[in-house]
């Protein structure tokens, strides 16, 4: 199937089951590197435990202990870890697979150890995501029909569906993949001891634009534009607010609109590169002078971006805006492109850039969203040791 029938066909309207999505997969990731991420600080971590003779669920959050995972049962648990492409630059890779929607979407990839028969019940995400079997298998079961039951538990910490009737059932094999797009009802089961990889697409709520939108709007609004009432006709009463009245309301707040495109895209790009950011990057200590950067980029070294930072891009009226996890710069075109696109800078890709697109380099590497690796120094691991991540509990 191409993208573009995806896209149009299946993409926020309706679940696809791919078998063989990734033939002859291969997990890079093992449950015991799972286990170890599942006890550092800084990491997301959950473990859903399954009472099924009480049909209740437990929910306890991470970090855990380095011992909690030796005594667990061999049945009726899972273990969920967020972010996980942020730490293992294995998992990054498979973003590679997604091209074909904007990078800016995509939001992580959580890694999910069950148990034989370990399940985090019955729900539904309000975001679109990809459930890629990596090992093991797993029981799925969805409701794809019209208007579902959405109503939760009120006896489970987790938003259970108090009802869940499946319309389809199917048992995903390592390599096969489900779609599902918002609201679909979904419950997986483990069928033996398995890996689920869920590549999740998080899209902001109209609550939260309007929420950042007004915050920016009032930041930046001008006293001094009020609203006003010159010519009015005396009122027919005096304590009534009439038709006249809401008309110039709503004429004061039209005043306050950011109705330029450049100023609406740039709030946007900031907003949207910091959206459910769960760490930022930061400097790294004192930096090092550009000379000896570039030096070390003419040698062979490289600039690897920071695993938390995100970019995205947009053409404005004059050249081109870079978003770096809520920072703007005013960049070309070609420069913009290329940041954004490139999650390693070497040689190559520096010395096509304009003097501005280097200055932005070199000003993101001060800002800790670059991390200089010497020639000699090896390839990125992902942030395992944690430096230059600061946990904001976003």
């Amino acid at each position: 199937m191409s993208a573009e029938r995806f896209l149009r066909d299946y993409w926020q309207q309706r679940p696809l089951l791919i078998r063989n999505a990734f033939p002859g997969f291969v997990s890079p990731i093992e449950p015991d590197d799972l286990a170890g991420l599942a006890c550092e600080d800084g990491v997301l971590a959950r473990i859903v435990e399954h009472d099924r003779a009480a049909d209740r669920y437990r929910l306890r959050t991470g970090p855990f202990p380095e011992d909690a995972f030796p005594g667990m049962p061999d049945h009726d648990w899972t273990l969920l870890v967020q972010d996980v492409d942020k730490w293992d630059a294995d998992i990054a890779a498979l973003l590679e697979a997604f091209r074909f929607l904007p990078r800016w979407r995509i939001d992580d990839i959580m890694v999910s150890f069950a148990a034989t028969g370990g399940s985090v019940g019955a729900h539904i995400d309000q975001y679109d995501v990809f459930l890629l079997q990596a090992q093991g298998q797993r029981h799925w079961q969805i409701d794809a029909r019209p208007n579902p039951p959405t109503a939760f538990r009120d006896d489970a910490e987790l938003r259970l569906l108090r009802q869940f009737d499946p319309s389809h059932d199917w048992v995903l094999d390592p390599g096969d993949m489900l779609y599902l797009p918002p609201g679909v009802p979904h419950h997986g089961v483990a069928v033996n001891p398995c890996l689920t990889f869920s590549v999740g697409t998080r899209a902001p709520s109209s609550a939260e634009l309007i929420t950042d939108w007004l915050d920016t709007v009032v930041a930046d609004a001008d006293d001094a534009i009020r609203y006003r009432d010159a010519g009015m006709a005396p009122p027919r009463d005096p304590w009534e607010i009439d038709a006249l009245a809401m008309g110039r309301v709503i004429e004061a707040l039209n005043a306050l609109r950011m109705n330029d495109p450049d100023r609406l895209g740039d709030w946007f790009g900031r907003f949207i590169t910091m959206y459910r950011a769960g760490a930022e990057a930061m400097p790294a200590g004192e930096g090092r002078p550009r000379i000896e950067v570039e030096w070390d980029l003419r040698a062979g070294g490289a600039l690897h971006r920071h695993p938390w930072t995100r970019m995205a891009w947009r053409r404005a009226r004059r050249g081109a805006r870079l978003y770096v996890s809520g920072q703007e710069f005013a960049l070309p075109v070609a420069d913009a492109r290329a940041l954004a696109a490139s999650a390693r800078v070497d040689e190559a890709v520096y010395a096509r850039l304009s003097d501005t697109g280097r200055d932005a380099v070199i000003a993101l590497l001060d800002a800790g969203h670059y991390h200089l690796l010497a020639p000699d120094d090896g390839d990125w691991g992902g942030a395992e040791d944690g430096d230059g991540l600061e946990i904001d509990g976003r």
